[in-house]
């Protein structure tokens, strides 16, 4: 990565940014990491738009690496420490972070630490905060390079974060026939027009905290006994998800979606240390919405992240419906919903 030539000659200076990030929902999921931060397949995700995470950093000198975070305005040194963590390995490459001191105010717009990838959105905004630092001690405008390097921060810090850097379709990690793509940082996917107006409605079943984070669950995919065939699966979903996407077929998407969500908690049930994040109401969901489609033909398609909420993926024209189906089919299996759909991506705030 040379976005930054003279890196090493940067002085610590006042600054200070704000920026929102949107959270994103994967279609094809990764799960399982290799080197560092790298992912063991490809992935595709839809940027949401009112699922957000917005994070003003103030960045002042400092006889040493310091970090301070407030959710919410509530002091949270258990996340500082993370913040500090990651600041501390990105300080080899940009020393000027030894000599900083940054305080982090930031706010969800939807529940933490439930399965709606609050570290994608979160880490997201703090990588493009740190880019405009670094962009501000170099006197440069942000250029093309700008989001790629916010990018490549976001995803040392958590994978998923790397694609809540863009909007609509998101494509990571390297793959065959896609020159584009890296498995470094990011890329934008252009899917086909008719995905432009794609909506998702998130079923909170649960706002508890999960019981196993998801950087634990991809640590323990390094000795699953199913590992191998997985990512074997997820090369062949992630090929068939493009097509798909390109084509229009919003079917096969929706087919894959589904699929894709139930093996990531097929790993988690069939780890060696194994665990569910899903609840009896995930469940009820799931059924109720697969019944729901044979019934009427309406092309709803659920899928999860690591966590027991559905999000519930269709087009446009039918969001009178599925609304109508949350509300009378699916009530008292919620805490609450949240209707979001394709967002244009990050922010300066």
């Amino acid at each position: 990565m040379d976005f930054l030539s003279g890196r090493s000659e940067l002085q610590a200076k006042d600054f200070k940014t704000k920026w929102q990030a949107p959270s994103n929902i994967a279609l094809v999921k990764y799960w399982g990491k290799k080197g560092h931060q790298l992912p063991s397949n490809p992935s595709i995700s839809l940027t949401l738009s009112h699922c957000q995470t917005q994070s003003e950093l103030t960045f002042s000198p400092s006889e040493q690496l310091a970090v301070e975070l407030f959710l919410d305005g509530e002091s949270r040194p258990s996340f500082a420490a993370k913040i500090q963590t990651f600041l501390e390995k990105l300080s080899s490459d940009f020393p000027v972070f030894k000599n900083t001191k940054v305080v982090v105010h930031t706010h969800n717009t939807f529940p933490h630490g439930t399965g709606i990838a609050s570290s994608a959105s979160g880490m997201a905004a703090v990588a493009l905060c740190l880019a405009d630092y670094l962009y501000f001690l170099k006197g440069k405008d942000r250029d093309d390079n700008f989001m790629k390097l916010a990018s490549f921060f976001a995803r040392l810090a958590s994978g998923s974060a790397s694609r809540s850097v863009f909007g609509g379709m998101v494509s990571w990690g390297e793959f065959a026939d896609e020159a584009q793509m890296s498995d470094l940082f990011a890329t934008p996917f252009t899917a086909h027009e008719s995905f432009n107006d794609l909506c998702d409605s998130v079923i909170i079943v649960s706002s508890e905290e999960k019981v196993v984070s998801s950087r634990a669950g991809h640590g323990r995919m390094g000795d699953h006994p199913y590992a191998e065939a997985r990512f074997t699966e997820a090369h062949k979903n992630f090929k068939r998800t493009i097509d798909a996407l390109r084509a229009g077929d919003w079917k096969t998407v929706g087919h894959v979606l589904e699929n894709e969500a139930l093996q990531l908690h097929a790993l988690m049930l069939t780890s060696p240390e194994s665990y569910t994040l899903l609840k009896p109401n995930s469940l009820l969901a799931i059924e109720k919405i697969r019944q729901w489609r044979q019934a009427t033909g309406v092309e709803a398609y659920f899928t999860l992240d690591a966590g027991p909420n559905i999000h519930l993926l269709y087009l446009k024209k039918d969001e009178k419906s599925v609304k109508a189906f949350i509300e009378n089919e699916l009530r008292g299996a919620y805490e609450q919903v949240i209707h979001d759909q394709r967002g244009a991506g990050p922010a300066l705030c």
